[in-house]
C-alpha cells in the first residue's frame, strides 16, 4: 500500500517544495528520475545573446554536463556530499546533494559553436550567442 502513496515518504521540506514547484508553475521543468534537487537558474536575453546562470555552490565544474540540442539546453550534475568524520555527528543538515538535470527550452535559435561556459563563485554562467536570423531585422519605414 506505501508503493501506491510515495508522498507519504516525503519529509516537510521535500513536499515544501514540490507544492511550491507546482504553484509556481515549475513542476514541467523538474526531470522525473534520478533527480534529487534542482540549482536556481535565471535565463535572459540580450540584443546579441542568450545568457543562463545557475547557482552551483560548493560544486566542481568537472562535475556539471552542458548540452545544446536544437533550441534545448540542458543541465546536467551531480553535487556531491562531504564524506562524514567518524568523530563529527550532526544535529542539524539542510544543505541538498545528489543529481540535478535543468532543460529550458530556449525563444530562440542559438549558434551552437559559438557558446561559452564560465563558472566562478558557485555561479555558472552560460553565454548563447544568437543567430543571425533570429537577432532580426529593422525595417525602416519611409515618410513620404
Amino acid at each position: 500500500m506505501r508503493t501506491l502513496m510515495p508522498w507519504t515518504r516525503m519529509t516537510g521540506t521535500e513536499m515544501e517544495r514540490v507544492l511550491n514547484r507546482f504553484l509556481e508553475g515549475k513542476l514541467e521543468e523538474q526531470s522525473a528520475a534520478g533527480v534529487d534537487w534542482a540549482p536556481s537558474m535565471d535565463v535572459s536575453e540580450t540584443k546579441d545573446s542568450l545568457i543562463a546562470k545557475l547557482e552551483v555552490p560548493a560544486m566542481d565544474p568537472k562535475d556539471i554536463q552542458i548540452s545544446l540540442q536544437v533550441n534545448l539546453l540542458t543541465i546536467k550534475g551531480e553535487k556531491r556530499q562531504e564524506q562524514e568524520e567518524k568523530e563529527e555527528h550532526y544535529h542539524r543538515v539542510e544543505r541538498t546533494y545528489g543529481m540535478f538535470a535543468r532543460s529550458v527550452r530556449l525563444p530562440v535559435t542559438v549558434d551552437g559553436s559559438k557558446v561559452v561556459a564560465s563558472f566562478k563563485n558557485g555561479l555558472l554562467t552560460i553565454t548563447l550567442p544568437k543567430t543571425p536570423t533570429s537577432k532580426g531585422t529593422t525595417i525602416p519605414i519611409k515618410a513620404e
